[in-house]
């Protein structure tokens, strides 16, 4: 019995890896359900972390922008070759572990595309952009793209039908982040809100991997465009 009901008779109650308490009912979680959350946690934090990082761009293009374009490129074409390999069956120690580690469920048999648009969505943000805005697009991509997904895979419980299987909650958190971002770069209240409800609709569109790419471009455009950030 995968799920045991118990209602008010506590001595049957067996040893079970999670149990919640709804009124007077007793909910009994099965051990491979913690186990796969546990899983699913780490592999969304390891994709994650990768949107999380690329956030350094900024950084480093303020000081070498060549290099940092050069940098992207680079690690771009590299996991492309790399990943190829790895679907030809040839398996590089390191590179392609995590790479089946980091993927979705279903992702193991077929090239794993999130770090390639995630790499080209700062690679062209840097080309096209000015500084400040560049810089609030690529936040856009790395806060709230990252947090959207994490808050609205393991928080989110209000799913509209209008965000197509996403979350409020995870909409709520892209555009908080976004709207934090945007700050410490602008100190025009223009900026900051035009930067988050941007990424907040973008990110709310089915464009599964290619959001990476939509996203800090639809950013930074519409923060260009405005003449709101040099």
């Amino acid at each position: 019995m995968s799920w045991v009901y118990k209602i008010n008779h506590p001595e049957y109650l067996t040893p079970m890896s999670d149990v919640n308490r709804v009124g007077d009912v007793l909910i009994s979680r099965p051990l491979g359900v913690e186990a796969a959350d546990s899983r699913a946690l780490k592999s969304e934090l390891i994709r994650k972390s990768l949107h999380f990082l690329i956030a350094l761009c900024p950084f480093l293009a303020a000081f070498n922008r060549p290099l940092s374009l050069a940098l992207l490129a680079a690690g771009t074409l590299f996991y492309t070759i790399m990943e190829a390999l790895r679907l030809r069956g040839i398996r590089i120690p390191l590179i392609s572990w995590l790479t089946v580690l980091a993927s979705r469920p279903g992702d193991a048999d077929r090239f794993v595309l999130g770090p390639v648009s995630l790499g080209l969505g700062a690679l062209l943000s840097l080309l096209f952009f000015p500084p400040a805005a560049a810089s609030i697009a690529i936040y856009a991509l790395a806060f709230g793209d990252g947090f959207s997904n994490l808050i609205g895979k393991f928080a989110g419980h209000i799913r509209p039908a209008f965000l197509r299987g996403k979350s409020l909650e995870g909409s709520a958190a892209c555009f908080l982040a976004v709207w934090i971002a945007a700050s410490l770069v602008s100190s025009d209240s223009r900026v900051i809100w035009l930067a988050a409800l941007t990424a907040t609709v973008v990110d709310a569109m089915p464009l599964h991997d290619y959001d990476n790419i939509a996203m800090p471009l639809m950013v930074g455009l519409v923060v260009q465009l405005c003449g709101l950030a040099a």
